[in-house]
């Protein structure tokens, strides 16, 4: 028996006589440490805590402080959620049960709908198990005894997933009490570590996520290390209902979605006044940060996206159409191969670079019907997309360039917790080790220079190069990854375009993908519900509203209204003969930034009245008092969002 050496992060190590396990590791450590142990990474690769290691390693001791360990307790929470309802509802099949944000779910196909009733039913049974403290083990089957065991249980949907796992692959089970289910793993020792949880609700999945097979039921739920951790996330989920933006964006008449245009927007006045707010913003940032706007067709000739690639591995996304002569043209699902199409035409050289070329470029993108939600996930959208052609000695400096930008523009919006990915080179990819050698260390070296933290993920690149991604954290906690910053290298290849450098030699330039709002849609989506619909000034589609207490000031509101809008501020004028106390009502629902109430008294004197949406009022003022002071706000931008 050979002695083991095992490494920990912190650089300390330890030698055990022989084989040992993770568990063993942990309890050697300290009972702290193996009480609060649900898993380990060995070399990387996360394992039970029954794992036996019979070699020199590397070892991380897994609790439900790190990421890992949280994901590992909610996909138990999971099987543990399968088990209520197998022993609940004998009759049940269940199919799938992974880890998602915050969470887990589960599908079922059952015969009848899962109720309010039954959820409650279920969570109870789960924490009668939890307390049974039943050890989850793993064991390995032989493909064609696992597949009987299924359909022998009447499971027919675990018994279609072993078929589908490829040849070879090891087919591993884990059983808790008399419940066995088909799974990968690590899992939690023990149903007693699944201690805070809670389900949420039932929705439809179709088997697969193909809407030609069976419907079935997928309860979600969410599991926590401790019940404060969990009131926090249920606050914010109340939170995030009261902000849910397709709701707002019915109330406040920004948009609609219907059935004829399934993922396309109906932009209503206001929510399109919102929209070219934006894009009127963009493109102010970037004209005086050196780019030029372009614009490229929306359908193009599928001999295009088979250069660019696009065709042999985005295929299945996206929408084409045959014309008569028989050529084949596909709806752009990506604006790359026209910004591309665009720097060929003519004779660029090395004085024209950087070349920063922008576009509003609408994109078109198939998505499962079931995965379209509100302006989050639609099929049809804009992106503020710009291309970056350079030399690669000039490469770095973009990345600080757009990285400096990308930071500026979330400020403006509020967003002051910016998180930053750097991922780096997939197994799976093009080009040679020295290329992507030079990409990761432009972008590497362009955050290290400006001082800003960025967290690694290795292996989660592009396949033809790699990337930023910054993520954005809204009021309540919630984080959106929205701007992206790729270096490519691959494109200018495929599309043998050149640029003549000072010794009038053809060189390949370096291709900088750049996304800030990412989604115009998205992105409008996210403002609704990181500002609740409460619009900062220089964004609301509409500033102010004006009110006339009865109909003698009428004329003189409509007067107001007029001379605010020859100021350039939006404004609406409600002369509705309603009592004043329910306009004022209905407008504080709509939150537009300010309310101006003209009555005799306002009117004899050219005053206004000044409440805001939160209520406050700011007394009579002159209309340019007022107008002064709109201006001073807008021109606040960010400090006042």
């Amino acid at each position: 028996m050979s002695a083991v050496h095992i490494r920990f992060p912190d650089g300390t190590g330890r030698t055990f006589p022989g084989a040992v396990t993770i568990g063993e590791i942990a309890s050697a450590i300290g009972a702290g440490l193996a009480k609060a142990a649900l898993a380990g990474k060995v070399n990387g690769r996360l394992l039970d805590l029954s794992a036996r290691i019979d070699a020199d390693a590397e070892v991380m001791i897994v609790t439900s402080k790190d990421a890992e360990g949280l994901e590992i307790l909610r996909h138990s929470a999971a099987h543990l959620l399968a088990h209520a309802v197998k022993t609940l509802y004998p009759d049940a099949q269940v199919t799938i049960g992974p880890v998602i944000e915050n969470g887990f779910y589960y599908d079922f196909s059952y015969s009848r709908p899962f109720t309010p009733e039954d959820l409650s039913a279920i969570e109870r049974r789960m924490a009668e198990l939890a307390k049974q403290d039943l050890p989850l083990v793993r064991e390995v089957w032989r493909r064609e005894d696992a597949v009987q065991f299924f359909l022998a249980q009447g499971e027919k949907y675990k018994a279609e997933l072993i078929k589908a796992i490829p040849e070879g692959q090891e087919i591993s089970l884990y059983r808790q009490g008399d419940f066995i289910d088909l799974c990968r793993g690590p899992h939690v020792p023990s149903t007693g570590r699944i201690k805070v949880f809670k389900l949420l609700k039932v929705a439809g999945a179709y088997w697969r996520g193909d809407s030609r097979n069976e419907m079935l039921q997928r309860v979600y739920g969410t599991a926590w290390a401790g019940k404060e951790e969990l009131a926090a996330y249920l606050t914010m989920r109340e939170e995030a209902e009261k902000r849910d933006h397709r709701r707002l964006g019915v109330q406040l008449d920004l948009f609609h979605f219907q059935e004829e245009a399934p993922g396309a927007v109906f932009w209503h006045p206001k929510g399109w006044t919102l929209f070219q707010r934006l894009v009127a913003y963009m493109r102010d940032r970037q004209e005086k940060a050196g780019y030029v706007e372009i614009n490229t067709p929306d359908v193009m000739d599928r001999a295009l996206w088979e250069t660019s690639g696009h065709w042999f591995n985005y295929r299945e996304n996206m929408f084409t159409t045959v014309t008569e002569d028989e050529r084949v043209f596909a709806l752009k699902p990506m604006n790359c191969p026209g910004a591309v199409a665009m720097f060929a035409q003519g004779v660029k050289s090395y004085r024209d670079l950087p070349l920063r070329m922008a576009e509003f470029g609408k994109v078109h993108r198939y998505e499962p019907s079931g995965a379209l939600h509100g302006l989050l996930r639609v099929r049809h959208f804009t992106q503020d997309d710009a291309h970056i052609f350079c030399s690669e000695a000039q490469m770095e400096a973009e990345c600080r360039d757009v990285t400096r930008l990308i930071f500026q523009i979330y400020r403006d919006f509020g967003f002051t917790d910016v998180k930053v990915k750097l991922s780096t080179r997939p197994a799976n990819r093009i080009g040679s080790d020295e290329v992507w050698d030079t990409l990761e260390g432009a972008l590497r070296n362009a955050l290290e220079s400006m001082g800003v933290a960025y967290t690694l993920f290795p292996g989660e690149g592009a396949f033809y190069g790699p990337k930023l991604e910054f993520v954005l954290r809204d009021a309540i906690g919630r984080d959106w990854q929205c701007g992206t910053l790729q270096v490519d290298m691959n494109l200018p290849e495929r599309f043998d375009i050149h640029y003549m450098d000072s010794e009038n030699a053809q060189r390949r330039p370096v291709m900088l993908h750049r996304a800030l709002f990412g989604s115009l849609e998205r992105f409008v989506g996210i403002l609704i519900e990181h500002y609740a619909g409460a619009f900062p000034l220089w964004l609301s589609p509409v500033a102010a509203v004006v009110l006339n207490i009865s109909e003698r000031q009428a004329d003189y509101a409509a007067e107001v209204t007029q001379k605010l809008r020859k100021a350039g501020i939006c404004a609406e004028a409600d002369l509705r003969n309603e009592k004043i106390t329910y306009k004022i009502r209905a407008h504080s629902l709509n939150r537009l930034p300010y309310q101006l109430i003209v009555g005799d008294k306002e009117k004899a004197d050219q005053l206004v009245a000044v409440r805001t949406r939160s209520g406050q009022d700011l007394g009579q003022m002159s209309l340019d008092t007022l107008i002064a002071k709109l201006r001073k706000e807008v021109e606040l931008r960010g400090s006042a969002a």
